[in-house]
């Protein structure tokens, strides 16, 4: 039983190894690319203090005091 198992494993991985290291990018492959890049866009606009983020801050310490 084990060596069967064994066998299966030694046959399929190096096929799925191939699979893996395909070039050719499909359009959903590109697709997810170009979400992942616009997701991080996004968060790097939320994660960066601008000029109106510093202000607020400004404000908010004036009234603290």
């Amino acid at each position: 039983m084990l060596r069967k198992t064994m066998i299966g494993i030694a046959v399929v991985l190096p096929l799925m190894g191939g699979l893996a290291a395909c070039d050719d990018q499909g359009p959903a492959e590109e697709a997810g690319e170009a979400l992942d890049e616009a997701g991080d866009s996004v968060q790097d606009a939320f994660e960066d203090d601008g000029p109106a983020e510093e202000t607020g801050e400004d404000i908010d310490d004036a009234f603290d005091r």
